[in-house]
């Protein structure tokens, strides 16, 4: 038994791999209605997932072990069922990023052969915890919460419920609280911004060289929910992707202090293209933008999925963060008795971070290729980010920031970031901490 169990872990791990491990170990959104229940029990005839299945049908040396790691797989999917899982969502599948989570929700669940409860229109408030102790009554082991502003209710919930895991996307606090049943992720998605704004800057170069504007007439539009690392750190990726195509761009970014109103974000986006924008970005959760972008005819890279259905003819490319990953992890873990991560962190190599196909229709020739080629760069180390040789602050490089990111050794409120000439974006917590202002990026009013 004590071998099948070594096994076991072994498996495990290696669906930590494959599903992305932690890089350590170490905002506030409006949400309105009174919260929807969809309890769903898991399916028949669920299987053991695929990262599972295929750790354990690798070679072995011998027989002895290939039975052993059978049998791991056989307990493994006895203990699976055990789980339940509550997720609170701030708003519904009307949001481009909470269907993003609703979607992995179901897959992860759906593979595992788990049950699962789902809890919609949730605020960032008491309703939170509420919803998580109504969760614990329901039964459910692990609880995860999507939205920034849920953070102090779901800790709130670990203090009072031990024995239950809470988990929670964007999160800042789990690696300072310790908690051991409180845990945060995150993915590196500025990365993927990245690669969004290089299809950005080459679909800039097209239109310059067909003579629709002029290089110093580059000027992208960007809609931002608010101030936040994680809004700032993803428009300065998106940013520094454009330019590391087209170096004459600048950008003007406007905040609705929102995570989702599609009026507000349909009036930014044509507020944008008002001032002379030739392409929209945003970090916002609806159509808003988008659908402005179409009915204008200007180019569009949205967040969160593809937009192409409804914007045939702007839409060039989403990034996004593919949650299964994580919540296969924090299930697995869960089920086995292994303890999670207090911070976890996804990336490009491992499918947190990707790409939605790139629409051909609107993009510019070669997009696809280079975008494979930026990705290999940045997957390798070769290309980075947040480079401090890319961009200047007040017409200077940076040198040194100390970012507010209370560093895993002896509390720290500061901690330096900029090493070797690169901002160590998500190293020191899974939540993006990037909160400068770089040149070429201006903010405007609404």
């Amino acid at each position: 038994m004590k071998k099948t169990l070594a096994i076991l872990l072994a498996l495990l791990l290696a669906l930590a791999l494959f599903a992305g491990c932690a890089k350590t170990e170490t905002p506030s959104g409006s949400g309105a209605g009174s919260g929807t229940t969809t309890p769903t029990e898991a399916p028949a005839d669920a299987q053991v997932p695929a990262p599972v299945a295929a750790a354990s049908d690798m070679e072995f040396e011998n027989d002895s072990a290939a039975a052993d790691a059978a049998a791991a797989k056989a307990e493994l999917a006895a203990v699976l069922p055990k789980v339940k899982v509550g997720f609170i969502f701030l708003h519904d599948e009307n949001s481009t990023y909470d269907k993003n989570f609703i979607d992995a929700a179901k897959e992860a669940c759906e593979g595992l052969g788990v049950s699962y409860i789902l809890r919609t229109n949730i605020p960032e408030g008491q309703e939170c915890y509420n919803a998580a102790a109504e969760l614990v009554d329901d039964g459910c082991n692990i609880i995860f919460a999507d939205s920034f502003g849920h953070e102090d209710f779901m800790i709130q919930a670990a203090r009072e419920f031990p024995n239950v895991q809470f988990c929670h996307a964007t999160g800042t606090k789990a690696h300072t609280e310790k908690l051991a049943n409180y845990h945060n992720a995150f993915a590196d998605i500025y990365e993927g911004r990245f690669l969004a704004g290089v299809a950005a800057g080459m679909k800039l170069n097209q239109l310059i060289d067909e003579g629709k504007f002029s290089a110093d007439e580059a000027l992208v539009g960007y809609v931002g929910a608010y101030p936040y690392a994680e809004v700032k750190s993803g428009y300065t990726s998106f940013f520094l992707g454009v330019r590391s195509i087209c170096p004459s761009a600048t950008m003007e970014v406007t905040f609705t202090n929102s995570w989702y109103d599609e009026a507000l974000e349909k009036e930014a986006a044509n507020t944008l293209i008002q001032r002379g924008c030739k392409l929209i970005s945003q970090h916002a959760d609806s159509m808003g933008a988008p659908t402005a972008c179409e009915t204008a005819g200007i180019p569009n890279v949205s967040y969160n999925g593809s937009t192409v259905d409804a914007c045939p003819n702007t839409f060039i490319v989403s990034s996004r963060i593919n949650w299964v990953p994580y919540m296969e992890t924090m299930i697995v873990n869960t089920a086995a008795g292994k303890r999670l991560a207090a911070d976890w962190t996804g990336t490009l190599a491992n499918g947190a971070v990707e790409l939605t196909d790139v629409n051909t229709q609107a993009a510019a020739p070669g997009t696809v290729e280079k975008l494979e080629e930026v990705k290999a760069g940045l997957i390798s180390g070769a290309v980075k980010v947040f480079d401090t040789g890319a961009f200047t602050v007040g017409g200077k490089t940076l040198d040194s920031y100390a970012a507010d990111i209370h560093d895993m050794g002896d509390f720290q409120p500061e901690t330096e970031v900029i090493k070797d000439g690169e901002f160590e974006e998500s190293v020191y917590r899974s939540a993006p901490a990037f909160d400068i202002d770089i040149d070429g990026i201006t903010i405007i009013d609404g």
